[in-house]
């Protein structure tokens, strides 16, 4: 199943200056309704809560409380092979330059030292919907427009639904496993966690999510989370769902993604003959490519700091990285340690990764050298 991005409408009617203008910037203090298709109020003096109608035009309203929101009028039926009707949804964050107030965000990943969420809901019977928790990154620090990747948490199914793409595995996160799905939906790249049975309320450890979504290749440290929003889409009916009570907090203090320049390191060479092996694992596009190297001291000596140096092949440009400071040169690449995994004890392991364009069909290097002593490959 494929679907537009939910606010693309929104972008074109914020542009235009119509009637969104009412509702946004708002305050609900006491029991506020929206039926403005776009429109939006503020909660708590720092969340949104919109009623962002995209797939319809009948009609759609909420009633915001300074807890949440409940959806008092879904006259909106989709076919449930296509689009939702909306994402009623609260936020945190910019969606399309509507900024919650006060907000820390857009925040590089690498600066992120805990991204934490509480969530309540309330479901009823004889609806199509999912209850969904959307994480929202890119590669820039975006405050408007389509970011390029959506990390979904589907909390509730209801109905013949599914997410975008297909299944690619499982995931165990905050102590639950999640069946997990990927795909494109033409406009941004999802990963969807669906749970297996419905979730009331939950304390989730959004990091959790973000760093698995990392470790699949989908993004990198350098990328930067812009929203978090959580709320229904339905697909026929849905009054009477609603989010009785949301918080979220995410807090700085993290890494840098790359450390200052500093002068290089000094280098030990691993001792005796072939005293590295080195592990590359790829994953390939039609356009890109990510790729995971282990390196491993096979010496009887401590490596204390260390440079891997080998060439990829044509076509391939790395375009970032991650735990460690990774350079080209036309195709020759040098990847050095950062300060926290210069030291490689016999029989240890340092890993690091990078994302990069592909133009032509995907190969992988064939030989790598560690502080000029070649390596085995494992």
């Amino acid at each position: 199943m494929k679907r537009p991005l939910r606010a693309l409408a929104a972008a074109a009617v914020l542009a235009a200056g119509s009637i969104v203008a009412v509702a946004l910037g708002g305050t609900a203090s006491a029991d506020t309704q929206i039926c403005e298709q776009y429109g939006s109020t503020t909660i708590q003096g720092r969340y949104v809560v919109q009623n962002n109608r995209w797939g319809t035009t009948a009609q759609q309203c909420i009633n915001v409380t300074d807890s949440g929101f409940e959806i008092t009028t879904q006259n909106g039926s989709n076919p449930t092979n296509g689009a939702p009707t909306a994402y009623p949804s609260i936020f945190v964050g910019c969606h399309y330059t509507n900024c919650s107030p006060g907000t820390n965000l857009p925040i590089q990943v690498s600066q992120i030292s805990s991204a934490t969420s509480s969530i309540s809901y309330r479901y009823v019977s004889n609806a199509v919907y999912n209850a969904s928790y959307d994480i929202w990154l890119d590669p820039s620090p975006k405050r408007d427009g389509v970011n390029q990747m959506e990390i979904m948490i589907w909390l509730n199914r209801q109905g013949p639904i599914q997410p975008i793409g297909s299944p690619v595995g499982t995931a165990t996160i905050d102590g639950r496993s999640w069946e997990v799905w990927r795909g494109s939906n033409g406009s941004n790249n999802v990963i969807s966690y669906l749970a297996p049975s419905a979730i009331s309320s939950a304390n989730l450890n959004l990091l959790a999510f973000i760093n698995d979504t990392r470790n699949r290749g989908a993004i990198t440290n350098s990328w930067y989370l812009t929203s978090i929003q959580a709320g229904f889409e339905p697909w026929q009916g849905g009054a009477g769902l609603a989010v009785t009570s949301f918080g979220a907090a995410v807090n700085g203090g993290g890494n840098p993604t790359t450390p200052p320049p500093t002068t290089p390191p000094p280098t030990t060479p691993p001792p005796g003959g072939n005293g590295c092996a080195v592990k590359y694992t790829p994953n390939s596009w039609n356009n890109g490519f990510t790729a995971d190297v282990q390196i491993t001291n096979t010496g009887t000596s401590t490596i204390n700091g260390w440079t891997l140096n080998y060439t990829l092949p044509a076509g391939q440009q790395i375009t970032s990285a991650w735990n460690a400071t990774v350079s080209q040169s036309g195709s020759a690449v040098t990847a050095r340690n950062i300060s926290w995994n210069g030291s490689l004890a016999p029989g240890g392991t340092a890993s690091f990764g990078y994302q990069g364009t592909l133009n032509g069909a995907y190969a992988s290097p064939t030989s790598f050298t560690l502080n000029g002593v070649a390596c085995s490959r494992s």
